[in-house]
């Protein structure tokens, strides 16, 4: 068979080519010095940090999820961890932010959220508290699990709509909806469908000519839920250093300390709420001092 290298290109479709050279570059050492030298300790990679002008001390990240992880290593003990922002989230692991660069005797590996708890026990030699994962007993961890489901729920739906994504004419006519289902990479943010119970109708019904698209959420009706959720909060946190009485930091203080860190850092609609209930104020500027101290940009 001739070999594809003897048939003439026309000259037209040379020419075309000419205009898009393709270029190649070594591939770059991993071993290098510049390479190791940013990985000498561990890593997380987060969404990037509010600017603060003429300042770089604000190292924790504006997204709540990246915050939560943030939250959970420090308030777990561990110290002195590297913390980068310029990772895009198409680049960590499942295509969504954090990541963990973990380093251990010389080798890295790129950790997702699922396994940072089970490094964390073994850099700390020791695992989460008892069955009751650091709760005082069996009744506040079930309490514990409510919570998880107000923040995530109303709590998030609050945070989203106060921090609305532009919709523009292109986003509405390519929309398509996501399915429950779907093994592609996350979005960074998740819907309102799938954060309320029951989830809303869409915008567009069956009459419309375009596709189903968005949600057809009562305003009113979330931001009433989200006071009393930040009055329900406050009250059960009452003078306690952590909530639920734990004697200890758990997983619920890290989880409350990133919701509140992003509510306080806000719009006005979700800020006072939060500014107006003292203990929480304070709590989390407890918090925030011990989570600050654990991460060293990189």
């Amino acid at each position: 068979m001739a070999s594809t290298s003897a048939i003439p290109i026309p000259a037209a479709v040379h020419s075309f080519f000419s205009k898009f050279p393709l270029y190649t570059y070594p591939s770059e050492d991993i071993a290098t010095s510049r390479n190791t030298a940013r990985y000498i300790k561990s890593t997380l990679w987060i969404a990037p940090p509010k600017p603060t002008a003429g300042s770089s001390s604000n190292i924790l990240s504006t997204d709540v999820e990246c915050l939560k992880w943030q939250a959970y290593l420090a308030l777990r003990g561990v110290k002195d961890i590297g913390v980068r922002w310029d990772i895009a989230a198409e680049g960590s692991v499942d295509g969504r932010l954090p990541s963990l660069v973990a380093v251990e005797e010389g080798e890295t590996e790129v950790l997702g959220t699922r396994m940072i708890p089970g490094w964390v026990d073994g850099v700390l030699g020791k695992e989460e508290e008892d069955a009751f994962e650091g709760y005082k007993d069996d009744t506040a961890k079930d309490e514990s699990r409510a919570w998880v489901a107000l923040l995530e729920g109303i709590v998030h739906s609050a945070l989203t709509l106060a921090k609305p994504t532009p919709i523009t004419l292109t986003s509405l006519l390519l929309y398509s909806p996501r399915s429950p289902t779907a093994r592609s990479s996350p979005p960074s943010q998740p819907s309102l469908a799938t954060l309320l119970s029951p989830p809303p109708a869409p915008f567009s019904g069956f009459t419309t000519i375009f596709p189903i698209y968005g949600e057809r959420v009562s305003l009113s009706s979330i931001q009433a839920q989200y006071r009393d959720a930040i009055i329900s909060l406050s009250d059960r946190l009452g003078e306690d250093i952590w909530f639920l009485g734990s004697s200890g930091p758990t997983a619920l203080d890290a989880l409350v300390f990133a919701y509140l860190c992003c509510l306080l850092s806000g719009p006005d609609d979700i800020r006072l709420d939060v500014a107006r209930r003292t203990n929480l104020v304070n709590w989390e500027r407890r918090v925030r001092s011990i989570v600050q101290i654990a991460f060293v940009p990189v």
